[in-house]
């Protein structure tokens, strides 16, 4: 089942991979591509999009779009999450790698070194991870603060029942869903929130680097919470409750508007494709990155995700364009 909403209506309306021509207006200008709309259309070859779950609708939706334009490329996208999709990435076998996070050392030194792959790294959007619980867990004001969620979660963390949170919070045994280590959205999540180095606590967890999965998990288990991207919790809120959360400056909930001007703090966070300095020298694959900047807003609309701002959007261009790879952090 895609998860994100058609995007199809853009070929109809004259958009081609190397720019973006406005609706009823014949004239296609080059955005600094590889070619013309008639060169994208002639386009052939495959690109292999593997990685970060929370990325794949961004992907999928994508692939939707610029098929309309290069029907001749053949485009497959999986979600195996951020960690397993860099093992790919470093041993060759993608053209593009998605993540939730950005890459890091260990991810060069242990796995692309060794492959030679030197990756490119391009922002694409900006997720709100989400936290929800099932429907009918009474958390006080459908609000959880950031000190809440680590007495959950901590490694260490002994709490069974949500009463010992304080007043008001349900006689309810906790059980949490959550993504794994191999997830960037787990990654994240234990880094920014946790501040662990890449750990929470295991008792009472389900992991899964399907969000779907974790979904089903947290609607169908009395007393659930978890973590997701925010296209998953809100494609899904009919089905659970999404909270605010409380990062110091009042309750916030994850929308639109409030994770791009990342009010929803710490939360909100970037969404990145990776190409690696010789697959972005590939037209198809270089076309279909330029493809999601020039189609940003309906892309991430299209995702349920939140389209770059400006700057950010000019840095990702510059970005592609420049096809250098990323220098990862040395901590």
């Amino acid at each position: 089942m895609r998860l994100h909403r058609s995007i199809a209506v853009l070929a109809g309306c004259g958009v081609c991979a190397f720019g973006v021509a406005a609706c009823g207006d014949d004239k296609k200008e080059s955005s600094g591509g590889s070619g013309s709309g008639a060169e994208v259309k002639d386009l052939s070859g495959s690109i292999r999009i593997d990685g970060s779950s929370t990325v794949q609708p961004v992907a999928e939706a994508a692939t939707e779009g610029f098929n309309a334009e290069a029907p001749n490329v053949k485009i497959s996208v999986g979600g195996i999450g951020t960690g397993d999709g860099f093992k790919r990435f470093c041993r060759g076998e993608l053209q593009i790698a998605d993540a939730s996070r950005a890459i890091e050392k260990d991810d060069i030194a242990d796995q692309c070194e060794s492959g030679e792959v030197e990756p490119v790294q391009v922002q694409v959007g900006i997720d709100g991870l989400s936290v929800a619980t099932h429907k009918d867990l009474a958390i006080p004001n459908d609000c959880i603060t950031t000190d809440q969620l680590k007495e959950l979660l901590d490694p260490k963390s002994k709490v069974s029942n949500y009463k010992e949170l304080g007043a008001g919070f349900p006689d309810e045994k906790v059980s949490f869903f959550t993504p794994g280590t191999e997830s960037g959205t787990y990654d994240f999540f234990t880094e920014e929130l946790l501040e662990t180095d890449k750990e929470q606590r295991t008792e009472d967890v389900e992991t899964s680097a399907d969000d779907n999965q974790i979904i089903t998990g947290i609607t169908g288990t009395k007393g659930a919470l978890g973590y997701v991207g925010f296209a998953f919790a809100d494609q899904n809120k009919d089905k659970l409750k999404i909270l605010a959360v409380d990062g110091g400056e009042g309750c916030i909930k994850p929308e639109i508007k409030t994770i791009a001007d990342n009010s929803y703090a710490p939360l909100s966070r970037p969404l990145f494709m990776y190409p690696s300095t010789k697959t972005v020298k590939q037209p198809e694959v270089k076309a279909f990155i330029q493809y999601i900047l020039d189609n940003n807003q309906q892309v991430n609309e299209a995702a349920d995700y939140v389209p770059l701002t400006p700057e950010l959007l000019e840095k990702a261009k510059t970005d592609l364009t420049a096809a250098k790879a990323v220098a990862p952090p040395t901590e």
